[in-house]
């Protein structure tokens, strides 16, 4: 918990902290005793183009322990945990389950086979980059597998506008906005994420959070679209509206365990791929050893 007691969320994307906004919204941490906020930070201060994992936002709150939690993708969570200073632990999959998709404007790329030594712009070591491997890396040969760091959706949306890039993968709302003006699709992959929390929360704060952000996710599944997709449209606020954002690349479920099985996989995928040392085992992630 922070210094004033309160417990701490760095921020990610609306699209995937949505569960935790509406349990903000109508009070559900509060009533399972918790007082919870989100970390407040200056935009400017972070780089959307910075290479180092560590150095970006949400990672760099967490690191200097500005905040006690936050999600990313389940390969990123692990890369975080191993290449960072600080102490945690991966303490569920978040209930986001939402689809990075590739997309080009370009007429002579239409699917996965189009891209064999096209370089596709992703985030390095974030959802974006991870899935262009796993959706290339079923179709190609890896050495024909290409990916160029840009940076943030935004940073891709804009390389994808200006012909810089010719295909990327983007997640909502940066793929909505690019259907909107004419970009197409050439695959998606939908994924989880993991929540990284803090080694001080004891059990009860973390199973309480847990409880909170399910309930969350229901009064998302039982209200009407637009009441989620106006908060998930103002990182792209004057190029879509709540009513054109799409739904189909995003849905929400409750939180489920890391189970060691599905560790041990995606851990030896990214051993695979030369993406982690292997230095560590679910035990130690996960804090079960």
């Amino acid at each position: 918990m922070g210094t004033d007691g309160t417990l701490v969320i760095s921020p990610n994307h609306p699209v995937f902290d949505l569960p935790e906004i509406v349990a903000l919204e109508h009070g559900l941490f509060s009533r399972r005793g918790l007082e919870v906020r989100f970390a407040e930070a200056d935009e400017t201060t972070y780089d959307p183009s910075e290479r180092d994992p560590i150095a970006r936002r949400k990672e760099a709150l967490y690191e200097t322990e500005g905040a006690d939690v936050y999600n990313l993708c389940e390969w990123g969570g692990i890369d975080r945990l191993e290449r960072g200073r600080r102490a945690g632990r991966i303490d569920y999959l978040r209930p986001a389950v939402v689809a990075q998709a590739l997309v080009s404007f370009d007429p002579l790329l239409n699917e996965p086979h189009d891209l064999g030594g096209v370089p596709v712009a992703v985030n390095e070591f974030t959802g974006s980059h991870y899935t262009a491997l796993h959706l290339l890396g079923n179709t190609l040969a890896r050495q024909e597998v290409v990916v160029r760091h840009v940076g943030a959706p935004h940073l891709r949306l804009r390389a994808l506008r200006s012909g810089r890039a010719r295909a990327a993968m983007l997640m909502e709302p940066f793929l909505s906005v690019a259907l909107k003006e004419g970009a197409h699709l050439l695959g998606s992959y939908f994924y989880r994420g993991s929540q990284v929390v803090a080694p001080h929360l004891g059990q009860e704060h973390r199973d309480a959070y847990i409880l909170a952000v399910n309930q969350a996710v229901d009064l998302i599944r039982e209200r009407p679209w637009r009441e989620s997709a106006h908060h998930i449209v103002r990182e792209v606020e004057g190029d879509l509206t709540p009513e054109e954002l799409g739904r189909s690349h995003v849905r929400y479920t409750h939180a489920q365990p890391f189970a060691a099985k599905r560790f041990h996989e995606s851990y030896a995928w990214m051993k695979s791929w030369g993406l982690t040392e292997g230095r560590n085992d679910y035990g130690s992630l996960l804090g079960t050893g």
